[in-house]
């Protein structure tokens, strides 16, 4: 009377888990060669499929956007290695003078603003409205 306390669900998956267990003894015990070939089959399928799932479903926007973010890197890096061209490492580090200039010169000028005056200090009469 006590299994009755368990729901039948759990009777069913229990009895189906043993079941199982059994029929994997015998066939260990009856042909272990054949239990093994069949475990691996099993398994080179179980890889199969793994694989063939990983790469449809490869796509998802994560990878899409780590996709971009390394081929954006790789075309960075192309251009400042193709601007920069071969230099050396003791002038790049100091910099030379033809980039100290070049920098200077792309230097944007300040915005020029002007500031309006206008009536701040005077008050509106509301009473008009």
């Amino acid at each position: 009377m006590a299994f009755l306390k368990y729901r039948t669900s759990t009777i069913v998956v229990a009895g189906l888990i043993i079941l199982a267990l059994l029929g994997i003894f015998t066939k260990f015990t009856t042909n272990p060669a054949q239990f093994i070939q069949n475990i691996f089959v099993f398994a080179v399928i179980g890889l199969i499929i793994f694989f063939v799932v990983r790469k449809f479903s490869n796509s998802s926007p994560q990878k899409r956007e780590q996709r971009a973010f390394l081929k954006a890197a790789k075309r960075s890096k192309k251009r400042l290695q193709h601007k920069g061209g071969e230099t050396n490492i003791k002038g790049s580090a100091l910099g030379t003078l033809s980039t100290l200039k070049k920098t200077k010169a792309k230097k944007k000028p300040p915005a020029h603003l002007t500031v309006i005056d206008g009536k701040k200090g005077k008050k509106k009469n509301r009473a008009s409205f």
